[in-house]
């Protein structure tokens, strides 16, 4: 498996994975959010995971200026899960950057703490774009 920076390159095959994860994902690739969702490929740090150059998994973070990472998507090709490719890729963003305390923005909790991740507070919704 390789582990590398996301390019332009890995568009399809990224948008190609979340519709074949389902309505959960639908809110980065319906037609009112992909252009949106790319924008935010351009402006985050993401890495993607290939086995045979299939994507299997992606994560993408943004860098809070010596703040932290925050990690806000995990996803791992369902054919895939099982493999640790999950926690490979969060390794491998703490390994290229090991000044910075990593944070995930999770809603599957139950994953992270099965990692052996430590809670730390919570995230809640302000404001609302949604209908």
């Amino acid at each position: 498996m390789e582990i590398r920076l996301y390019t332009k390159n890995d568009e399809l095959q990224l948008f190609n994975m979340m519709k074949e994860e389902g309505p959960e994902w639908e809110c980065y690739f319906n037609t009112n959010a992909v252009e949106k969702y790319k924008e935010a490929l351009a402006n985050s740090i993401t890495y993607v995971a290939f086995n045979n150059n299939i994507l299997c998994g992606f994560v993408r973070c943004r860098d809070d200026n010596g703040f932290g990472i925050y990690i806000y998507d995990l996803l791992v090709r369902k054919s895939f899960r099982g493999h640790d490719i999950g926690r490979k890729l969060i390794e491998h963003v703490c390994k290229e950057y090991p000044q910075d305390t990593v944070y995930v923005m999770s809603d599957v909790d139950e994953y992270y703490q099965k990692l052996g991740y430590r809670r730390e507070g919570s995230i809640f919704e302000v404001q609302s774009n949604k209908e």
